[in-house]
């Protein structure tokens, strides 16, 4: 763990225990299971932001593209009768598919990451809504589906979503910082022209991270289709991209690329969290959750300048 995790683990335990003062109800059972469900939802797709973060690059289609596979996983499964098991492996290897398809636009055609993953984030909305004509997708009225209460399972009282963030976390983790290619990822981020020059396939290595974070939304979106078990196209996801930004930016990565850590995005997903559920448990308007998020990047982006800054000052003298 490094200066930056540690500082943001006991900025949660302080945040965690001022909430607890404020409201003792944020330790009861109940709360601690919703909290840690939630973490573990949004956890997984802020993971797939950081790895695009880490290149340099930027998603913004992640929310849209949760909707579009959660309209089409509840529509395999509900509507046309496809096997849950077939219908998420179809779904994660769409997502698969669209991370692809950003990848190759962005260094085949050199498209700026920006302009594709907003394009993205248009289609894919526009997408979902007209496949269902803008109706609300869900399951038939008193549906059963064996096995696929998986998603929504509390065993020992912990949502099954924290155990596939640790699942996802720790193989991530594995990637980013024991294997060549991560040290790749952070390469291309620092500087990509030099990464090229050291014999790197830097085309590659931005492509992957995003068919990284494509697969990532892909699961993602099937756990966010069972928790809300109905969907609105129009409003399914919304603003999900920005979360996922201010998680990776509070744990450690940098929108200039080449730094960031899966442990800090993980704990920056938990903060994120402890802080919605403190405007929820102190009655502030739910509407105040968008400036928290809005507040918390551009903390973390100020933080990160001046710590450069720093840095830099330091390694002239």
């Amino acid at each position: 763990m490094n200066k930056k995790d540690l500082g943001l683990l006991v900025l949660i335990l302080v945040v965690g225990i001022g909430v607890f003062l404020r409201n003792p109800r944020f330790l009861s059972a109940e709360n601690l299971a919703n909290t840690a469900n939630l973490i573990g939802l949004f956890g997984i797709f802020s993971i797939a932001q950081g790895f695009v973060i880490i290149t340099g690059g930027i998603e913004l289609s992640v929310g849209s593209m949760i909707a579009l596979l959660g309209v089409l996983f509840v529509d395999m499964v509900g509507r046309l009768g496809v096997p849950w098991p077939l219908a998420l492996m179809i779904i994660i290897v769409l997502g698969l598919l669209l991370g692809l398809a950003h990848g190759l636009l962005i260094t085949k055609l050199k498209m700026q990451p920006f302009v594709v993953t907003l394009c993205g984030l248009l289609i894919y909305r526009g997408l979902a809504r007209g496949y269902t004509a803008d109706a609300t997708a869900g399951f038939p009225f008193g549906s059963e589906y064996p096995g696929l209460d998986f998603f929504v399972a509390r065993p020992f009282g912990v949502p099954t979503s924290v155990f596939v963030l640790a699942i996802v976390g720790i193989v991530t983790w594995v990637v980013l910082h024991r294997s060549v290619f991560g040290r790749y990822l952070f390469a291309v981020g620092k500087n990509e022209e030099a990464a090229r020059y050291s014999g790197i396939r830097t085309e590659r290595v931005v492509a992957a991270a995003y068919i990284i974070s494509g697969g990532l939304a892909g699961l993602s979106a099937i756990y966010l289709a069972m928790y809300t078990r109905s969907i609105s196209p129009a409003s399914h996801g919304n603003f999900y991209e920005l979360y996922g930004i201010a998680a990776a930016v509070l744990g450690g990565c940098s929108l200039r690329g080449g730094e960031g850590s899966i442990l800090g995005i993980v704990l920056g997903a938990i903060l994120l969290q402890i802080l919605q559920n403190l405007v929820n448990l102190l009655g502030i308007p739910s509407s105040l959750n968008f400036a928290v998020m809005g507040g918390v990047i551009l903390i973390g982006v100020v933080a990160d300048q001046q710590l450069t800054r720093l840095r830099e000052r330091r390694s002239r003298r």
